[in-house]
């Protein structure tokens, strides 16, 4: 009978010992999560702004490119529209002190190695809507990064009604998409 609870004890010994491993290792990779989201809680600055839909920020002591999520902004080419797009993302921008907030999605990155996030000014506005709702960018979605794709929509059949930006009566002749394949980069 001895044996039987020297026995019993070791295996309660082991499954505590366990138990403990298993919970030290759950803190662990909790603060590891909650480090990993407070990243993109906190503003980064902005180094500069390379046309509607994509800037460079400063990220881990590491200059990144990031392309917004879920908008398409006229090309540079594309004149007037694609300047026109430029500054007036810059002046979102600058008006939040050149500080912004990352928010990711599914896929972080595209297949051009950028970071694909939506923007967020320091006063709380999500850059990427008032893109669309000023008629400065199109809506273009990739799944599984759709987190905003209802907004955008609402946002764009808005900016149309009211004929702003590259809706107006001298709007944007073709889509950005468009303009890509016919003008390729060199």
């Amino acid at each position: 009978m001895f044996r039987k609870n020297s026995k019993l004890r070791k295996i309660n010994l082991v499954s505590a010992v366990f138990f403990v491993f298993i919970a030290i290792f759950y803190l662990i990779y909790e603060k590891a999560s909650i480090s990993k989201q407070g990243e993109s809680e906190s503003f980064v600055p902005v180094i500069s702004v390379a046309d509607g839909d994509t800037v460079t920020v400063m990220l881990s002591s590491k200059k990144e490119k990031v392309r917004l999520i879920g908008i398409d902004a006229p090309e540079l080419g594309q004149k007037p529209w694609g300047a026109e797009s430029k500054k007036y993302l810059e002046s979102l921008i600058s008006s939040s002190g050149s500080k912004v907030r990352l928010e990711y999605d599914v896929d972080k990155r595209d297949k051009y190695g950028r970071i694909l996030a939506y923007i967020w000014t320091t006063d709380g506005a999500l850059v990427n809507l008032s893109m669309v709702k000023n008629g400065q960018a199109v809506l273009y979605t990739f799944p599984p990064n759709v987190k905003y794709v209802n907004d955008l929509k609402a946002a764009q059949a808005e900016a149309r009604n009211k004929r702003l930006g590259i809706w107006s009566g001298e709007g944007l002749k073709e889509t950005p998409r468009d303009y890509k394949r016919t003008h390729p980069r060199k």
